[in-house]
């Protein structure tokens, strides 16, 4: 009987427990206007193929952590110590990621990464056929978070860029400092990463025909403005690849997608205030931005670090022919942004009303 009793109280104890949790809860929502709990748990009886996409999104978010820690971890161990040496100098010294990465097939069309365009789910849409003997200099908009649309579009084979656009081999490029970074370095050149230098710029069209750059224009800063239903561009100062397309001849690709904003929340970081001032220090002094988002989590619907699963639909616009001039005037190069803008606001406003439903404004150029 005592045990019985035991028994009886925790289970009285527990239920008082989730009773108080779910008032508190049900308080909450009141308090804030809403209908919906504030923490949404996941179901236990999750299909085993949605599993499978939420585990390939989540790897491919730590890929950066999981890669720094094993490196570290490797520097503990004395057997290992000769070949990470060997293997600094080597990075060291190494001009791949000047010179179009080492690309690998394998890696871009692994099914894995089939899993993960599935999560959200991730669509590639082309308005024109492009012609495989030029070059093309991608504009990809809008930066989003972290450029999801970008990676998974033009850096895997998820949705099929090769047959889409066959002949044509596109590397994204990013952030110098990336690959500064061990082992991390290597997964993105394997996947078709490469510098976004002038140098490296210059190396991958100059290779022969279809050889192509995807940039994500309004850059890191542009992450700030990165929230669900707006779409406001950094664009109207960026002028160097505009540049870089008429030095070389290289025709240029307006890239507009949908939903890229939407797939994580951020927090208010008004313009001038200490966030947003914080953020832009940080930003000037590593060449990286800190977004205060959050999305779901593993477990629940409401909190973490883990993206939306909202749709994100990317549409590759008509090329913009572009005379090569290597010495172009500042007329030129505004004549041909313009055209660049013109593009880019006719992908908006035939897709707004199909992919951008719930948007809060306009496209805006913000700068």
């Amino acid at each position: 009987k005592p045990k019985t009793k035991n028994v009886n109280a925790q289970l009285s104890r527990e239920i008082r427990f989730r009773e108080t949790i779910f008032i508190i809860m049900a308080d909450n929502t009141v308090s804030k206007g809403l209908e919906t709990p504030i923490i949404r748990l996941a179901p236990l009886n999750v299909p085993f193929i949605r599993r499978r996409q939420t585990a390939a999104v989540f790897l491919w978010l730590v890929s950066l952590p999981a890669t720094l820690f094993f490196f570290f971890i490797s520097c503990t161990i004395v057997f290992f110590l000769p070949w990470i040496i060997a293997y600094l100098l080597f990075v060291l010294f190494d001009i791949a990621p000047e010179n179009g990465g080492r690309r690998f097939d394998f890696a871009r069309k692994a099914s894995f990464w089939k899993w993960y365009s599935e999560y959200f789910p991730i669509k590639l849409i082309k308005q024109v056929d492009l012609d495989p003997s030029k070059n093309y200099v991608f504009g990809y908009h809008p930066h989003g978070v972290i450029s999801v649309g970008a990676w998974t579009n033009f850096v895997t084979e998820a949705n099929d860029f090769s047959k889409l656009f066959p002949g044509i081999t596109c590397r994204l490029l990013t952030l110098t400092s990336n690959f500064n970074i061990p082992l991390y370095r290597d997964y993105l050149m394997a996947q078709g990463c490469a510098s976004v230098s002038r140098q490296s710029c210059e190396n991958i069209l100059k290779k022969g025909p279809g050889h192509s750059i995807l940039i994500v224009v309004g850059g890191a800063g542009e992450s700030l403005n990165a929230r669900p239903g707006v779409y406001d561009l950094v664009l109207k100062r960026r002028l160097g690849f505009i540049k870089l397309a008429v030095r070389n001849g290289a025709c240029l690709c307006p890239v507009f997608s949908f939903g890229e904003n939407d797939i994580w929340d951020q927090a208010d970081n008004p313009k001038g205030g200490k966030v947003w001032k914080l953020q832009k220090t940080i930003q000037k002094l590593s060449g990286w931005t800190m977004p205060l988002f959050h999305g779901r989590g593993v477990f629940n619907y409401d909190y973490g670090v883990l993206p939306h699963r909202r749709p994100i639909t990317t549409i590759v616009g008509r090329p913009i022919e572009v005379e090569q001039n290597e010495n172009p005037t500042d007329e030129q190069i505004r004549a041909v942004q313009e055209k660049y803008i013109k593009e880019l606001y006719n992908i908006w406003n035939e897709y707004k009303d199909i992919y951008a439903k719930n948007r809060v404004r306009e496209l805006t150029l913000v700068e």
